[in-house]
């Protein structure tokens, strides 16, 4: 969903966000919001934006990179940093389903209070057996951490994915040069390219 803020003189900028929000399950859109201090529309978003001011707002926009039940699976979903927000819109909508289709999400994140939706992700995989979070963190980790702490690679995806003859259904969103790569090592490990849906954004991380 496109955002455009439009200042007292007139200039305007505009930033795209993805919506965290479960499709046809809730209300309201939820956008997820990444402050970078040398931004320009993040800033006041996450710091100054109030209950009744006014946005232009423009979308939904695109339709590609969801996931209906239909679909089938089993799911992987790849997330770098903000990229958790489309699959977490995802998760959101296969829980308010009940749905019963395997999903098992692979998180990099710097460190573990960069942890985006971390409360909410450890009560889901509490209450459901078929969703797994495995995580990486890849410059800080707290103490007595046991799960990965690197980059994601492709040792790591062939241990994390599900088996290639499950024909899983694979979902990866972040930075540009961490889809592609991400991407590349899933095909070179034998997946479909065409069970391959990413997006990404740019080097300033506000889309």
């Amino acid at each position: 969903m496109d955002v455009r803020l439009t200042a007292e003189d007139g200039y305007q900028a505009e930033r795209s966000y993805s919506i965290a929000s479960a499709p046809q399950q809730e209300p309201r859109v939820t956008l997820t919001v990444e402050r970078l201090d040398d931004g320009e529309v993040s800033p006041y978003l996450t710091g100054e934006l109030r209950v009744g001011d006014q946005l232009e707002l423009r979308g939904p926009i695109g339709g590609y990179f969801v996931w209906e039940e239909q679909m089938g699976g089993p799911l992987l979903l790849v997330a770098g940093g903000s990229g958790i927000v489309p699959l977490m819109a995802m998760i959101r909508y296969w829980a308010a389903l009940g749905s019963t289709i395997p999903i098992r999400l692979l998180y990099s994140s710097r460190s573990y209070t960069e942890v985006i939706y971390r409360d909410e992700l450890a009560r889901l995989v509490k209450g459901n057996t078929k969703l797994e979070v495995v995580q990486t963190l890849t410059r800080e980790q707290p103490p007595g951490w046991t799960e990965y702490h690197r980059r994601i690679d492709t040792e790591m995806l062939r241990e994390v994915a599900w088996p290639v003859d499950q024909r899983p259904l694979l979902f990866i969103c972040g930075p540009t040069p961490f889809v592609e790569t991400t991407a590349t090592s899933l095909v070179t490990l034998g997946y479909e390219p065409g069970h391959i849906k990413t997006e990404r954004f740019g080097p300033t991380g506000e889309t």
